[in-house]
């Protein structure tokens, strides 16, 4: 709208100029080299705008002459540019998508089009990749480390290919180069520390560290979390050359993360044996609040390396009360508890933990009866152990370890390990004994009051049972009932009375008339997780047991187990 209005005010200017001129006529008179020339003043107007006009055309025309050479190479440039880039941006999307004979296609043609262009170097080293030429990729890569504008792009590439290839020296010689740019890239910075944890140089790991957060690629909780992990790891290594420095080591590390667990169960262990039990205590009950653990509750107990096992017992249990009701307090007090003989303290500890019980619950359980001198309880415990659930670990990238590292083995990241169930988020992970299983196992030790029951009931239960083993014609059994229905009236051969005694005629008309007795509860099959196959599943799979019956048909359980 302004522009409009700006439009029409020049349009009204000019009119009003031309009116005004228009109104006010005058002569022009112009006297050049003896030569007279009389006009008016619009007409001289007009022939200075045509002039005018004239001349700035001329100018053009000539200018235009003059830069046609540049002119048209900067045409060709740009379109050459625009072939390259459109060349360029398929291309990657054919590396983006998997076709590789696309990729090839439109790599070629961006290094006829633009041979030197950082994207056509970076297109071309992706399309050797993605077609399986390590080598070629290794070139480009290095010809892009070669160039100031690329060179972080292809030490990057050089490091991935030296990963690649198994060759770690390769791989930190790369990272190392790309770490001393002004800027280091996080990739770098990361890697050089990744490779000096898993030599062991602590030392070198720290100082790679302080570069990392100064260059501002770690935030400040990080930093000091990192820090601590590296002084921990320096005081485990130090632990039995120069306990001085590791203590003051891991003394600085408990400072920076409070809540580390190793930290603290080393801290404990070196601050007791010096003596300092009751800094040492301080140190362990902040850490336990946080994060309860068995090797902070093992180096609470020995604080005092000369206690009882009673004195032990009570240590644990104060600190366990710290943290009431969680797993790892009930099973220090138990083990505590077995160590120092108190049974009962054991048990009541261990019976909130039955319901769902995991190995180590189940073989303190089996320990526990062992103790009690019950073997065939502690063998119960035993076999349940084996498929129990299965407890916290340390585990990092899917790496299971018996004791805490600073570094994963399988990556080399630093402060991967973790406490937590291996199979936490996995399908079957869950508890692998079963409710009915339990009862089962339970069964054979329950003490009930000793019952004397009717004189006709056993004959005619185990006759019931074993009945079915034994497989007769039809004819037999024919003949059998017949001589049921008669009774004694024809008498039997002395064979026939040692086979069955003289009241069996009246067994089976009670049997008749009793319910079916139930059997015992089949086992249900264990599950097992992904990575525990467990026993052989064919030798511990039970068929379910149904109900027994007068006669069993013929293809029931029993003969199942009897056929070859």
């Amino acid at each position: 709208m302004i522009r409009v209005v700006i439009y029409l005010l020049i349009v009204a200017l000019l009119a009003f100029g031309a009116v005004w001129l228009a109104d006010r006529p005058g002569d022009v008179v112009i006297t050049w080299q003896g030569r007279r020339i009389d006009t008016s003043v619009m007409v001289l107007m007009m022939a200075v705008v045509t002039v005018a006009v004239a001349a700035v055309m001329l100018w053009s025309v000539v200018r235009a002459i003059i830069r046609s050479p540049g002119l048209i190479a900067r045409y060709i440039d740009t379109r050459r540019g625009v072939r390259g880039y459109r060349a360029v941006s398929q291309g990657l999307v054919a590396v983006g998508s998997g076709d590789a004979r696309a990729a090839r296609k439109f790599t070629d043609e961006a290094k006829r089009i633009a041979p030197a262009e950082p994207l056509t170097l970076l297109l071309s080293a992706q399309t050797a990749q993605l077609s399986g030429d390590r080598e070629g990729a290794a070139a480009t890569f290095q010809q892009m480390a070669g160039r100031d504008d690329t060179k972080l792009l292809g030490l990057h590439g050089l490091f991935i290919e030296a990963r690649r290839r198994g060759d770690p020296a390769a791989a930190l010689l790369y990272a190392e180069e790309a770490a001393k740019h002004a800027s280091i890239p996080p990739w770098a910075g990361q890697a050089v520390l990744e490779f000096r944890c898993v030599a062991g140089d602590w030392s070198g790991a720290l100082e790679r560290l302080e570069r990392n957060a100064r260059g501002g690629l770690l935030d400040k909780p990080e930093y000091r979390r990192q820090r601590a992990v590296l002084l921990t790891a320096q005081a485990l290594a130090l632990e039995d050359s120069d306990r001085d420095r590791a203590r003051a080591l891991v003394l600085e590390a408990v400072k920076l993360a409070p809540t580390l667990v190793p930290a603290a169960a080393l801290a404990g262990r070196m601050l007791g044996d010096a003596g300092e039990a009751r800094k040492a205590a301080r140190i362990i009950e902040a850490a336990w609040v946080w994060n309860p653990h068995p090797d902070l509750a093992d180096a609470y107990a020995h604080l005092r390396p000369g206690d009882s096992a009673r004195e032990r017992l009570a240590r644990v249990q104060s600190l366990a009360a710290k943290s009431p009701g969680h797993v790892e307090a009930a099973l220090a007090v138990a083990r505590a508890a077995i160590d120092a003989r108190e049974l009962a303290v054991a048990r009541a500890s261990l019976a909130v933990l039955l319901e769902k019980p995991t190995k180590r619950v189940a073989a303190l359980m089996a320990v526990l009866e062992q103790v009690q001198g019950d073997d065939g309880r502690a063998r119960e415990w035993m076999t349940r152990a084996l498929n129990a659930q299965r407890d916290p670990a340390w585990t990092a990238d899917g790496f299971v370890s018996d004791r805490w590292l600073p570094v994963s083995p399988v990556t080399g990241r630093l402060d991967a390990f973790e406490w937590k169930d291996p199979l936490a988020g996995m399908q079957d992970a869950g508890t692998l004994i079963e409710t009915e299983q339990r009862a089962f196992l339970d069964a054979p030790h329950e003490r009930a009051p000793p019952r004397s029951p009717p004189p006709e009931v056993p004959p005619v239960i185990e006759e019931r049972v074993q009945e079915p083993v034994r497989e007769r014609p039809p004819e037999s059994r024919l003949q059998e009932n017949r001589h049921d229905s008669r009774g004694d009236e024809k008498g039997a051969g002395p064979g026939d009375r040692a086979e069955e005694p003289p009241e069996e005629p009246r067994l089976r008309r009670a049997r008749s008339s009793l319910p079916p007795v139930p059997l015992a509860p089949a086992v249900i099959p264990l599950a097992h997780a992904p990575d525990d196959p467990g026993p052989d599943a064919e030798l511990h799979q039970i068929e379910p047991v149904p109900e027994a019956t007068a006669e069993a048909p013929a293809d029931s359980w029993i003969r199942q187990l009897f056929k070859p």
